[in-house]
């Protein structure tokens, strides 16, 4: 059966992760966002699987390649042009990239199902796949219901009894909302989907496509599920994913590494003395991860690979990128350490170079100075750290 993984977009509200990663490649413990997707549609017969990229495309294609080693067939739709030597990606919209690849030779020829490429779920599609055929949609919409409390921050899909598609709502306020049930992006298809998607225009299947098809009065169904779904949207909903799976809350994604000690767990040869560390788990500490004496962690807490945590410095629910170096005395709670930036769980970001706080936080791969520069000891004096 055939699929199709949305995996075209820039992901600026993930920034600054998406800076140098795209969505689908962002890890949860180490692992692609979308290779947890691959394994999921493999496990329901979907081996077939077109890729639309352009932020970033290069990675995504390097990563995943033709999909052997995943077990199913991959291949890529690149949005965009080369200019001057650089690759220059020009999304087309989720529903114009569908279009795209039917255009270019009729891919789809049968039920197919179309996944956004940044959330972790563990839909039973084989079962949601049954359901649309029965009822003779050319459309349906996979949802779920939240809290009335949430439904500002979601697209509401408003449904008749018999399942049928009415209307949409997008982010209303609590008191206006004419439903609970609201789009995962996940879609499953018929190949007369085409006859409602224009040829060569910038086209979504949210905003454009769905209020098309409702317009139409055309067969478009939503079915709500119970299922996993945890969309990583911004940097609070990944702060997030790494808690829960951290917590044991997210059922489909287990932590990697040996549980060196009840709750903690590391990769290959991390260099730490156990007996002069404070280490209070959920924790996760990446391979060839050094930790000073004296360094104190408490979870749900992630530190990448190849990181240095030195003496004196402070993790607490918080998620650390490889190769970062945190600094005697530094305290970070409820912190992602990306790079240079630093976010807090809003999204707030600090870029510590540009702030020349880079000798706080900085990468394990750049030389530290032997003597603090005066400027630093002054600052580190009146944040009450150590100087590095």
């Amino acid at each position: 059966m055939k699929a199709m993984i949305l995996a075209a977009g820039k992901g600026t509200r993930v920034r600054p992760i998406t800076y140098t990663i795209p969505k689908p490649l962002i890890p949860i413990l180490q692992k692609p966002v979308m290779e947890f997707l691959l394994e999921l549609l493999r496990q329901h017969g979907f081996d077939q699987i077109m890729v639309n990229v352009s932020h970033l495309a290069n990675e995504i294609e390097n990563y995943f390649r033709d999909g052997q080693r995943f077990g199913v067939q991959l291949a890529y739709s690149f949005e965009g042009k080369i200019v001057d030597g650089v690759l220059v990606g020009e999304a087309v919209g989720s529903a114009g990239g569908m279009r795209r690849i039917q255009d270019f030779a009729p891919f789809f020829d049968d039920t197919f199902v179309v996944l956004c490429g940044d959330a972790l779920i563990d839909l039973d599609l084989t079962a949601a796949v049954k359901w649309h055929r029965e009822k003779g949609s050319i459309a349906t919409v996979i949802m779920k219901s939240v809290p009335r409390e949430e439904v500002p921050s979601y697209g509401i899909v408003v449904t008749d009894e018999d399942g049928r598609v009415r209307t949409f709502q997008e982010k209303p306020k609590v008191e206006e909302a004419l439903s609970t049930n609201i789009s995962t992006g996940i879609y499953i298809f018929e190949p007369e989907i085409f006859n409602y998607i224009p040829p060569g225009e910038n086209f979504d299947i949210g905003s454009q496509l769905f209020p098309k098809l409702v317009e139409k009065n055309a067969p478009f169904y939503g079915l709500v599920m119970d299922f996993e779904w945890v969309d990583i949207g911004k940097v609070p909903d990944y702060w997030q994913a790494i808690r829960g799976v951290l917590q044991g809350e997210i059922k489909n994604v287990q932590i990697p590494g040996h549980e060196v000690r009840p709750g903690i767990y590391t990769g290959l040869s991390v260099a730490v003395n156990w007996d002069k560390v404070d280490i209070t788990g959920p924790v996760y500490i990446g391979g060839m991860t050094r930790i000073e004496d004296g360094a104190k962690i408490v979870g749900p807490t992630m530190i990448g690979p190849n990181c240095y945590i030195c003496g004196g410095a402070t993790v607490d629910n918080s998620v650390i990128f490889e190769y970062s170096r945190l600094g005697p005395g530094v305290r970070l709670v409820d912190k992602l350490v990306y790079g240079r930036y630093c976010v807090d769980k809003t999204g707030a970001m600090i870029d510590v170079q540009a702030a020349a706080l880079d000798w706080l936080i900085t990468d394990t791969r750049v030389e530290t100075p032997s003597q603090p520069a005066i400027e630093r000891q002054a600052i580190a004096e009146l944040l009450g750290i150590e100087a590095s």
